[in-house]
């Protein structure tokens, strides 16, 4: 199957009614802001939305991103190969009150439409990917060039030994 560039906006209502799939790949080179939070990225993303509507009548749709991310490893400071796989559920609303949206299906998470009725399909897959990327970048010990006991972790320094400001109450107290 050819990998086709998905669309950057798109029309999440219109998709649904027509039950709109798409399967392809975006370039990692139009997601700066995933760029700038890892190394390197992969040059494509691998990607897969569908669109649908479910039996209460709700539009939604959901997917898959996969790609592969180069990460500093905060322990030895050396780079190492990190794989993204990410599924995603998303329903469509617009100028809902925040009750019809705490109404939505736990299953799907609420996102806002423009004025146009459309989403930045980039933009929120990019915000997929940077959100499923590990809090502190390590390799796994094994593979990481410092061993567990060439770890430091810094010496407590003892605490001053000052005296009590309460001693002269104690003594107040004999009397």
């Amino acid at each position: 199957m050819q990998k086709v560039k998905l669309p950057k906006l798109i029309d999440p209502v219109k998709s649904a009614t027509k039950r709109s799939d798409y399967q392809g790949v975006m370039m990692s080179s139009d997601m700066a802001r995933l760029t700038e939070a890892v190394a390197s990225v992969a040059g494509t993303i691998e990607s897969e939305v569908k669109f649908d509507k479910d039996a209460q009548g709700l539009n939604f749709f959901h997917g898959n991103l996969a790609t592969t991310v180069e990460l500093i490893c905060e322990r030895c400071g050396e780079q190492f190969v990190h794989s993204i796989q990410v599924s995603f559920c998303y329903s469509p609303v617009k100028g809902q009150s925040q009750e019809d949206i705490d109404e939505l299906p736990e299953v799907y998470e609420p996102v806002e439409v423009n004025d146009h009725g459309e989403i930045n399909l980039l933009e929120l897959l990019e915000d997929e990917l940077i959100l499923a990327l590990p809090i502190v970048a390590l390799h796994a010990e094994e593979d990481c060039n410092i061993k567990q006991d060439q770890m430091s972790y810094g010496k407590i320094e003892p605490a001053d030994e000052r005296p009590n400001p309460f001693a002269v109450l104690k003594e107040l107290k004999r009397d």
